[in-house]
C-alpha cells in the first residue's frame, strides 16, 4: 500500500504542479499506470473552476480561462514538449538533428504556432461543449477528457521506443516493460465515458483515430519517441478531444 501511494504521489508531481507531500520518492516505473488518475484530479479541478469562472463571465470567456488554468495547474510542462517537438519534426532535417533541436530551450516559430494553435482549439472546443452539450454531459467530459489524453502517453511508452542514448526527462519511462496492469485506471475514465450516451463513441473512437494518427507520424518521421514527444502527444489528444466532443452531431 505504501508503494501505491507513492507512486501515485510522484505521477502527481511529476505531471503537476499540485501539492502531494514532502520527500515524495521518485518512482518512474511505478508512477506510469496513475497517469489517467492524475488527468481525472485535474478534470475535477477544471470543473470546479469552470463553475466559479462560468458565474462571472459568459461562457466563452470561461472557456479561455479553462486553459488557462490547465495550463498553469500543470506548470505548462506538456506544453514546452510540443513547442519543442514542432520545432525539431517540422525542420526538415535528420533524425539526430531533429532530436538535438528538440533539446534547445529556444522555441522556434514552428513550436509557437503549434503552441498556439493547440490552445485555441481547446478553447474552442471547451467552449463548444459549454454551449452544445447538456449540463451532465459538459461535467463528464471536462472530468475525463484530461484523463484520456495523459493515458496517451502510456500507449507512447508501450509502442515505441526511447530516442535519446542515455538522457532525456522520458528516459526513466522506458526503463521497464508496459504491460496490460499499466492500463488498469484507464478503465476509469472508458466506464465514466459511458454515461455520455453517442458521445461515448465519438469520445473513443477519436481518441483511438488520434492515438493511431500521432504514433504513425512519429514513427514514419523518427521512428522513435522521447519526452517532448509524449508531452505533445498530451496536448494534441486533449485538444482533438475536446473539439471533436463539441461537434453537434443530430
Amino acid at each position: 500500500m505504501k508503494n501505491i501511494f507513492t507512486d501515485f504521489r510522484s505521477a502527481v508531481l511529476f505531471i503537476t504542479i499540485l501539492p502531494a507531500g514532502k520527500n515524495v520518492a521518485y518512482s518512474p516505473k511505478g508512477m506510469i499506470k496513475f497517469f489517467p488518475v492524475v488527468g481525472l484530479i485535474l478534470g475535477s479541478g477544471l470543473i470546479l473552476f469552470d463553475v466559479i469562472v462560468s458565474w462571472l463571465w459568459a461562457p466563452g470567456v470561461a472557456a479561455f480561462l479553462d486553459v488557462i488554468f490547465l495550463v498553469v495547474v500543470t506548470g505548462a510542462f506538456h506544453l514546452d514538449g510540443l513547442g519543442d517537438t514542432a520545432d525539431g519534426m517540422f525542420s526538415h532535417q535528420s533524425k539526430s538533428r531533429a532530436l538535438e533541436i528538440m533539446k534547445d530551450s529556444r522555441t522556434g516559430m514552428m513550436g509557437l504556432v503549434a503552441v498556439f494553435c493547440i490552445l485555441a482549439v481547446k478553447a474552442a472546443g471547451i467552449y463548444s461543449i459549454k454551449t452544445g452539450e447538456t449540463l451532465s454531459q459538459t461535467l463528464i467530459l471536462l472530468l475525463i477528457i484530461p484523463a484520456y489524453s495523459r493515458a496517451a502517453i502510456i500507449f507512447g511508452i508501450k509502442f515505441l521506443n526511447y530516442g535519446r542514448d542515455k538522457v532525456g526527462t522520458g528516459l526513466d519511462l522506458f526503463k521497464k516493460d508496459i504491460g496490460l496492469r499499466d492500463f488498469v485506471f484507464f478503465l476509469i475514465p472508458m466506464v465514466i465515458s459511458l454515461f455520455l450516451g453517442y458521445k461515448t463513441l465519438v469520445l473513443n473512437f477519436v481518441f483511438l483515430g488520434t492515438l493511431c494518427v500521432v504514433l504513425g507520424f512519429y514513427k514514419k518521421k523518427l521512428n522513435c519517441i522521447t519526452g517532448d514527444m509524449l508531452g505533445a502527444m498530451n496536448e494534441i489528444m486533449e485538444a482533438v478531444l475536446f473539439i471533436a466532443t463539441g461537434a453537434v452531431i443530430i
